[in-house]
């Protein structure tokens, strides 16, 4: 078996925990390959008897990769799009940062997790993605994204008009900040925090959030994802930003936008006794609260 392993960076408080991973991996004979700025990084605070594998783009990967682990926080997990690409290879996220709704692994189930993935005893979720068309080249050759779209104004420019169509049929102008369009998966992401809905990860939706809209009767709005939602953007300003995820694009008026779900998704690893409904009462904190202790 073989692993690969992604990190932006770490602080020095995981360096014992990162150590444990490569020892519990060495331990289970199951061979890492190290994303190299990761590597040069660690090497510097952990002491390799001989220089690992390493990989710096998504060609290095796939037909030799059984998982990818993340190591970091959901940002970092999400990265990791732009390299298993379409491979299908799953992805393990082990949840060095904050919140951890995607890289639901903790730091102490570090050995729980290597003894599953020896076993098999672990689960592999598909979690569809966001594909973008555009009449200009955007993004490169990964046009899509796990969480998330938007289209939003540009530094502190004055809101802008979003003319909104579904397959072809007009259904908004979004005057706001912007607009969000996420997948299940984004759901509990950037449009949870601007008053979108909680949605199941495996719902076959995306879920349209505008960004401090002007008109206080416009809401959020789940439709079906084998819709096409096309976009024509004008404002003040003659720039806009445009987002998949966390990568960046400035684009014009001039430029149309159309998203879609994308024709992969991405396989994302949990273990057996870990689920959505898990992930929300310990990531939000539901029922946790001092009344639902009393008894009457």
């Amino acid at each position: 078996m073989q692993v690969a392993l992604y990190s932006r960076g770490f602080i020095t408080e995981d360096i014992a925990n990162i150590r444990l991973l490569l020892d519990e991996l060495h331990r289970a004979e199951i061979s890492a390959t190290l994303y190299e700025p990761f590597y040069h990084t660690l090497k510097e605070y952990i002491s390799f008897k001989e220089e690992p594998s390493l990989f710096s783009r998504a060609e290095d990967l796939p037909g030799k990769i059984d998982f990818l682990m993340s190591l970091g926080g959901d940002g970092t997990l999400l990265d990791t799009v732009c390299y298993v690409r379409d491979t299908n290879i799953p992805v393990v996220g082990i949840n060095f940062g904050r919140l951890g709704f995607l890289a639901s692994i903790g730091k102490d189930e570090i050995h729980s997790l290597v003894k599953a993935l020896l076993d098999r005893t672990y689960v592999v979720d598909q979690r569809s993605l966001i594909h973008l068309d555009a009449n200009v080249p955007l993004f490169g050759e990964i046009p899509y994204a796990l969480n998330e779209f938007t289209i939003h104004k540009k530094d502190t420019s004055a809101m802008v008009k979003i003319h909104t169509y579904l397959n072809g049929e007009f259904l908004n102008t979004y005057w706001a900040d912007g607009l969000i369009v996420s997948t299940p998966t984004g759901s509990t992401g950037y449009s949870l925090s601007c008053g979108g809905p909680i949605v199941f990860p495996d719902a076959n939706n995306f879920v349209i959030t505008p960004v401090a809209p002007h008109n206080l009767n416009v809401r959020p709005i789940i439709v079906p994802n084998e819709s096409v939602i096309s976009f024509e953007v004008e404002g003040r300003s003659d720039q806009f930003l445009c987002t998949l995820d966390s990568r960046m694009e400035t684009i014009d008026s001039t430029v149309q936008l159309a998203i879609k779900k994308e024709r992969f998704s991405l396989s994302l690893l949990r273990l057996d006794e870990s689920n959505f409904l898990h992930t929300l009462r310990n990531k939000l904190l539901w029922g946790i609260d001092a009344r639902n202790r009393i008894k009457v």
